[in-house]
């Protein structure tokens, strides 16, 4: 683990971060000292800083870190996260903050290979996601949302997770597309939810639907599949007593979604 540039296991018990929740992150995967959309997880981390008022670490900072971290671990989940720092207690937080940031690595997930092949059995959580449009969008680090309907899935791989309203809006870890006649939808997620980065990849490269959709419109879709970073796509195989059978459309999605476009690496 890296924090603040430096080889470190803790951070401050004052970290607001730790504290509040205040902070962002992104998660992505190394292969073989190869790291796919680093310049795509970056623009959405300082993105995401700028929506909270955050001062994201520099890019050539990052990037030199990054390169470090891969020498010495080519391969695994890599983890970064931005915080506002230490700071006094209260919500209040100070005029001139000094950033915090860290780098943490894990071992790379071993998924079925049916996941991608055949599909997953998905399920509809309980937990609604309250709404809150200054931090839709947002991947900040007040998660407890995610980890309590998390806590749901028993054995089921991923489930969605719905609003107030009953619209569907993501997985616990996933953002999620479905095919109606052809045309790509997924969900608005101007009100909460997180935007991740192969939707974004996939909202510049096709021609996506952005809209709100409701449990029977979800289940009336000719193919649905959630996508992240580390998966990086599962089709839906059985979701509230429905069945699909086919996802031609996701098999060319996940096509698209594995180029590597690789824009950091260990030479």
């Amino acid at each position: 683990m890296l924090v603040n540039g430096s080889p470190a296991q803790f951070i401050s018990i004052r970290d607001r971060g730790l504290l509040y929740g205040d902070g962002v992150f992104r998660t992505f995967p190394a292969r073989q000292g190869r790291v796919a959309h680093w310049l795509w997880h970056l623009h959405q981390l300082q993105q995401d800083c700028a929506a909270l008022g955050i001062q994201c670490p520099p890019r050539d900072i990052l990037q030199a870190e990054l390169q470090q971290l891969l020498v010495q671990h080519p391969s695994g989940v890599y983890k970064l996260v931005v915080t506002r720092g230490e700071g006094q207690r209260g919500y209040v937080p100070l005029p001139q903050s000094h950033t915090s940031y860290f780098w943490d690595v894990t071992a790379l997930p071993s998924y079925p290979t049916t996941y991608v092949q055949d599909g997953i059995t998905a399920c509809f959580c309980d937990l609604r996601l309250a709404e809150q449009s200054r931090l839709a969008g947002i991947k900040h680090l007040n998660r407890l949302e995610n980890v309590l309907a998390a806590a749901e899935l028993g054995d089921c791989p991923e489930g969605l997770l719905r609003d107030a309203h009953g619209n569907v809006i993501e997985g616990t870890r996933s953002n999620l597309f479905w095919v109606k006649n052809g045309q790509l939808h997924t969900p608005d997620l101007s009100r909460c939810g997180v935007a991740g980065v192969q939707r974004a990849r996939m909202l510049a490269a096709f021609p996506v639907t952005v809209c709100a959709v409701d449990v029977p419109t979800l289940l009336a879709a000719d193919e649905i599949f959630v996508v992240n970073s580390l998966m990086p796509l599962w089709p839906i195989r059985r979701l509230a007593g429905q069945a699909w059978h086919t996802f031609p459309v996701a098999q060319r999605v996940r096509e698209f979604l594995q180029q590597e476009d690789t824009t950091c690496s260990v030479s």
